[in-house]
């Protein structure tokens, strides 16, 4: 049985986007931080990374699209925070993000990892960015990696 999978390393020149919310800039400069670090300590070079700034998580999807659309990057990153609020703001505005994230993903059929975090409260997002949980922007920029090397394998 052959297994194949994608390796946690980086070849240096992939060009990659780490595309953030600035809503909850709290929450989502932490997991800008350590997607950052993922990506040097895995072999990237700063020279191919791009951060694209979004006003919040439902405009992820249609700026996801048009950085899949250029052909500049080989995967993007996606980082985002969404806290629930006493409305159903928040099940509207995950649902809507996560469908438009994983749509661009398919149209492109391109390498997108999915570090929007979802959570009940402040707490529970402060733990997923950086404390008792680790740093999910972390954790996504290692799943995008491991894509890109995986497509790479498959491709060739």
């Amino acid at each position: 049985m052959r297994i194949i999978e994608g390796k946690l390393q980086l070849q240096g020149n992939e060009r990659v986007a780490i595309l953030t919310s600035r809503f909850n800039h709290i929450i989502t400069d932490r997991l800008k931080e350590g997607a950052m670090d993922c990506f040097k300590r895995h072999g990237g070079d700063e020279e191919f990374l791009d951060l694209v700034l979004v006003p919040g998580a439902y405009e992820l999807p249609l700026i996801l699209d048009k950085l899949l659309e250029s052909g500049k990057y080989d995967g993007v990153c996606v980082l985002g925070a969404i806290i629930r609020g006493g409305t159903p703001h928040f099940d509207y505005v995950s649902a809507e993000a996560t469908k438009g994230i994983a749509s661009a993903m398919l149209k492109y059929s391109m390498p997108v990892s999915f570090g929007v975090l979802t959570t009940d409260n402040i707490e529970q997002a402060i733990e997923r960015a950086g404390s008792k949980a680790g740093n999910k922007g972390f954790e996504a920029m290692s799943t995008l990696i491991e894509l890109l090397s995986l497509c790479q394998t498959l491709k060739g």
